[in-house]
């Protein structure tokens, strides 16, 4: 075996004791477990001693999914300009080059939501 491949060998034995102790424990839980005996009257659902009024799961609209998407892209966006703003000082030396570059990713984010607001992504109704 090539010292190369020698490097891997740690790697792979942590590779399998994972793979082997999850197989394990969920062996170990299929011998042990009880089965559990289904009731009615408890799995129904209980609401300050009187009977629920609603179902247990309610649907939420497309338009909740969609502004929770568009949020989580915008946020991580976001995320891309701490590094940019870190390092922007040092960076400086180069030009604007730098300034350019984020001028154009804010330019691209900027036509992005004008786009999702002009389709009506973030209309509630």
């Amino acid at each position: 075996m090539s010292v190369e491949l020698q490097q891997y060998i740690p790697v792979g034995l942590m590779i399998l004791v994972a793979i082997l102790f999850a197989a394990g424990t969920l062996l170990f839980q299929l011998i042990t477990a009880q089965k559990a005996k289904s009731n009615p009257a408890q799995d129904s659902a209980y609401e300050c001693g009187i009977a629920s009024s609603s179902p247990r799961h309610t649907r939420f609209s497309v338009k909740f999914y969609l502004i929770a998407m568009m949020f989580i892209i915008f946020d991580i966006e976001v995320v891309f300009m701490y590094p940019w703003a870190i390092v922007y000082k040092e960076m400086l030396a180069q030009g604007t080059t730098i300034l350019i570059s984020m001028l154009s990713f804010i330019g691209i984010l900027t036509v992005g939501y004008i786009y999702a607001w002009k389709r009506g992504a973030f209309d509630w109704r």
